[in-house]
């Protein structure tokens, strides 16, 4: 099938994906994200396009540190006040659908989506086979590093195994210079817990079996180990590993000034890496995560953002709420065949979701960065999206970092881990 027929049929459907409109009054809903403030400023723009040809709605946009996000939507999304439209991790979908918080999408909306979206994101925005969300980005790590320091170390490529990572790490490391050859991350759960599962499963090692933790496997004994040789190695330094609520601080820092010569780091930071490094930008390559001893081959955990509505909202502004979302998600909105929310990901160098969007995309996504992340989406492993889900990956990142100050051994630590996600599973469930 043509690309050009392919992107007719993406139009049509898109199209099909809006409600009937027509507003008896004026309606405004409000729309909360955690994105910086040039990025609020293009989904405004989004929103004043949508009000042409929609002129009794308004949507105001406002924003919170990613650190707030979650808090914010359950502390005001309780009620008809709180934001009518919430961006969220897929993480949180079943304890937020749980709780009555979140509304579940209208049929015509469901249709679209579980037809246009690939299955496994659709999967991750429903729970008990509803669909509660539009999904827009996924997310996938690669093995990020700077191609200037590697000439210097003299290593010729990118490692592909844990003894390359490792010796590649001692390479990079220069104490007297403050360089670290292997940037790991702190004070962030995802930050935390993402790389060292992306490890996990190329590995092949998993977070969770049949709905119980597997991190007391011999694959899981293997990663929480190389964590500890990497610590003790000097390799990395746990003090230049910090992150803020904003997701940026040391551990970016560090990257960008040259004082970390690799890091494990999901797609979506090219935008920061590229404020923050101007034409140096240039030394950053990607390549596939290290394959560990018990692995087949590279794997990347991956983990999908969503929009969804909030169910304690009005009739009119749920209505309001989701013919929004569907305008903004269809090919009809954006540039060239893609949706205008595609658009805004790419400019933070973020990959769209929706199949007719990495189409219309495909020449960007081609780019040096962001090709090495588009070779890992087919063999990518979803992050566990189950009930108690936030606090195993908070807990599991707690006793990561307690690996990465020195204050469990590995094995200490893959039993920790085991315990207590046992226990936070379990408890969930019931």
């Amino acid at each position: 099938m043509s690309v050009a027929w392919t992107s007719k049929l993406a139009l049509a459907a898109g199209l099909a994906m809006l409600p009937a409109t027509g507003w008896a009054q004026s309606v405004k809903i409000s729309y909360l994200t955690h994105w910086s403030p040039e990025t609020v400023a293009l989904l405004e723009a989004a929103a004043k396009d949508y009000a042409k040809t929609n002129p009794d709605v308004s949507v105001t946009v406002r924003a919170v540190p990613f650190g707030d996000l979650l808090t914010t939507l359950r502390s005001q999304g309780g009620g008809a006040d709180g934001p009518t439209i919430g961006g969220i991790y897929d993480l949180w979908l079943p304890e937020l659908a749980h709780d009555k918080l979140v509304a579940p999408a209208p049929e015509a909306v469901a249709g679209e989506v579980k037809g246009a979206w690939p299955a496994g994101v659709v999967s991750a925005a429903s729970v008990e086979g509803k669909l509660y969300g539009i999904p827009n980005e996924i997310d996938v790590y690669a093995l990020n590093y700077n191609k200037a320091l590697f000439e210097k170390a003299g290593i010729a490529a990118p490692p592909k195994t844990w003894d390359e990572l490792k010796d590649a790490a001692r390479k990079l490391t220069d104490k007297a210079a403050g360089q670290q050859g292997f940037g790991m991350i702190n004070s962030w759960a995802a930050g935390v817990v993402h790389p060292f599962a992306s490890l996990l499963v190329s590995n092949g090692g998993e977070l969770v079996k049949d709905g119980k933790p597997a991190l007391d496997s011999a694959q899981a004994g293997q990663t929480f180990q190389l964590y500890e040789d990497l610590i003790k190695s000097g390799a990395s330094d746990p003090s230049m590993a910090t992150a803020d609520a904003n997701t940026t601080g040391p551990f970016l820092d560090n990257f960008v000034s040259g004082k970390t010569g690799m890091i494990i780091m999901a797609n979506w930071w090219e935008s920061a890496l590229k404020t923050g490094m101007g034409d140096k930008f240039s030394n950053i390559a990607t390549a596939p995560i290290p394959v560990g001893p018990s692995g087949d081959k590279p794997h990347s955990i991956s983990y999908s953002w969503m929009t969804v509505v909030n169910a304690k909202a009005s009739e009119a502004d749920q209505k309001a709420a989701w013919d929004f979302l569907a305008w903004l998600n269809s090919p009809k909105s954006g540039k060239n065949g893609a949706s205008a929310m595609s658009d805004i990901l790419m400019s933070m160098g973020i990959l769209p979701s929706r199949t007719s969007d990495i189409e219309a995309h495909k020449d960007k996504l081609g780019s040096a960065f962001l090709s090495g992340y588009v070779s890992v989406l087919a063999d990518a492993r979803p992050f566990p999206v189950v009930r108690g889900g936030q606090e195993f990956s908070e807990s599991l990142q707690q006793t990561l970092e307690a690996l990465q100050y020195g204050q469990v051994s590995a094995k200490d630590a893959q039993t920790n881990a085991q315990t207590d996600a046992a226990s936070i599973l379990e408890r969930a469930a019931k």
